[in-house]
């Protein structure tokens, strides 16, 4: 018996991707997602997450960072799955379930602009986003809670920091997104005990106040760090 032709008798549901885009607002201590706005039905006009249909000849990945691209013009960035969403009822157009991803950007890098059939893009604070299209107000929780959880345990919080910064901004990043205070010198203690960051003989620039010292994360000394048994935990 040739069971590969059996596959054929089963319906097959639609694969889509969707993409939670987080960025930090540093001024403002506000954690922003990006949205779209669609130009075509269903939800026409209304604010949705970035994403579309899987293609028969690409990967999941390539799927969400050619929707990203299309739509918003975003390139080049931190993007990881996220969750696999598949409610019977969630896409009015059929049976369609969507690998959502969600990806960190540094907020002053990028210009969205929305393109293909997105009407219009642009940055969100998370608290603002609701009543989104679809599932989408339930995707953008999950990641939300699923960044808040990962920056205790993995450095990602430096995907979101321009590529030099005070350790004034990198706490401010770690309070927006856990929506607690941390301690200043018990952060500041542990964040410089893992040896990740390279103090600059730079300063601040044009500020207000008194100029702090400039740091960069080192990928490579946090790859070390981590093969040698570092634990990163905050």
């Amino acid at each position: 018996m040739n069971h590969q032709n059996d596959l054929y008798d089963y319906p097959r549901p639609a694969v889509a991707v969707d993409c939670v885009v987080f960025g930090v607002e540093l001024d403002e201590r506000e954690l922003k997602v990006l949205l779209i706005q669609r130009d075509n039905p269903p939800f026409q006009g209304q604010w949705a997450l970035p994403g579309g249909y899987v293609r028969l000849d690409e990967s999941l990945d390539d799927a969400a960072r050619r929707e990203l691209a299309e739509e918003t013009n975003l390139t080049d960035i931190y993007l990881e799955q996220l969750y696999t969403f598949g409610a019977v009822d969630r896409d009015p157009r059929g049976r369609i379930i969507t690998v959502a991803y969600y990806a960190l950007v540094k907020l002053g890098d990028y210009l969205p602009q929305g393109y293909t059939d997105a009407r219009d893009a642009a940055w969100f604070s998370v608290d603002e986003a609701i009543r989104l299209a679809f599932d989408h107000d339930c995707i953008l929780a999950v990641a939300r809670e699923r960044l808040r959880n990962k920056v205790g345990y993995e450095p990602i919080g430096f995907e979101l920091l321009p590529p030099k910064f005070t350790l004034t901004e990198l706490q401010n990043v770690y309070e927006t997104i856990l929506e607690r205070a941390l301690d200043k010198r018990n952060f500041r203690k542990k964040i410089l005990s893992f040896n990740i960051l390279d103090a600059l003989d730079e300063i601040q620039k044009d500020v207000m106040h008194r100029a702090a010292r400039l740091y960069r994360f080192n990928s490579e000394k946090y790859e070390t760090q981590k093969q040698n048994g570092m634990n990163f935990q905050l």
